[in-house]
């Protein structure tokens, strides 16, 4: 099966990023900016990089974006233009485009003309960092529905040395450990004491919580929301 083909429009630290990371990933990636300078700069790292207008249709359908089974558009602060190019990118037939946006209306807009997803970089960082500061013992959180997030926590001390079962977690607070993670001594090859994670994965209802474990928890977020205050 031929992999999935991106295409890159706007190569700010965002779009410049977003064409890194899915290169270093083995995916094509067409990287398109107006700026000479900066599509050079990427040339070295993703499979084409081309100078063109993003408000060119002739020159977006030119460099191949129709071809692109998937495109982001990372022009967020230039509304209008990130605009056009999501019309000409939906014109061209490309399945699925993801449009960086700033603001709201920009996002009421790129959904009304076809974007099929939109994200705010910004403000996922801005919600991150708040979190992590509010929340210390958060260490990732994702998003995988409207209402559903998956949060790694280092265990409360309420659940230190308790089995699932005792603790109760999922009558008390209505999400489920799907994972423990904990860093185990071991000796290494030269003889050395060493640490290294392990993870139980579904661990059962006698599986024990001791301190330090990190706990894999999926559950809505409301919900997420009272355990992290634990």
């Amino acid at each position: 099966m031929a992999k999935k083909q991106f295409g890159v429009i706007g190569l700010g630290t965002f779009g410049s990023a977003v064409a890194k990371e899915l290169a270093a990933r083995e995916f094509p990636v067409l990287a398109i900016d107006h700026k000479e300078e900066v599509v050079n700069r990427i040339s070295s790292f993703v499979t084409q990089a081309i100078v063109a207008d993003a408000t060119d249709d002739i020159a977006l359908k030119d460099a191949g974006i129709a071809d692109c089974d998937t495109v982001i558009i990372s022009m967020g602060e230039d509304i209008e233009t990130s605009i056009l190019a999501t019309l000409i990118a939906k014109d061209l037939g490309v399945p699925n485009v993801i449009v960086k946006c700033t603001s709201m209306w920009h996002s009421k807009i790129a959904v009304k003309i076809g974007a099929d997803k939109v994200i705010y970089p910004e403000l996922e960082m801005a919600k991150k960092l708040a979190e992590s500061m509010a929340s210390p013992n958060i260490l990732e959180q994702i998003e995988f529905s409207k209402d559903y997030n998956l949060v790694e926590i280092i265990a409360p001390e309420i659940f230190w040395k308790k089995t699932i079962k005792s603790a109760n977690i999922r009558n008390k607070y209505g999400v489920n450990i799907i994972a423990i993670k904990r860093n185990v001594p071991f000796v290494n090859d030269d003889g050395q004491s060493d640490i290294k994670e392990e993870t139980n994965i579904a661990p059962g209802p006698d599986d024990e919580i001791l301190e330090n474990d990190v706990l894999v928890v999926v559950g809505k977020e409301d919900q997420l929301k009272k355990f992290k205050k634990l």
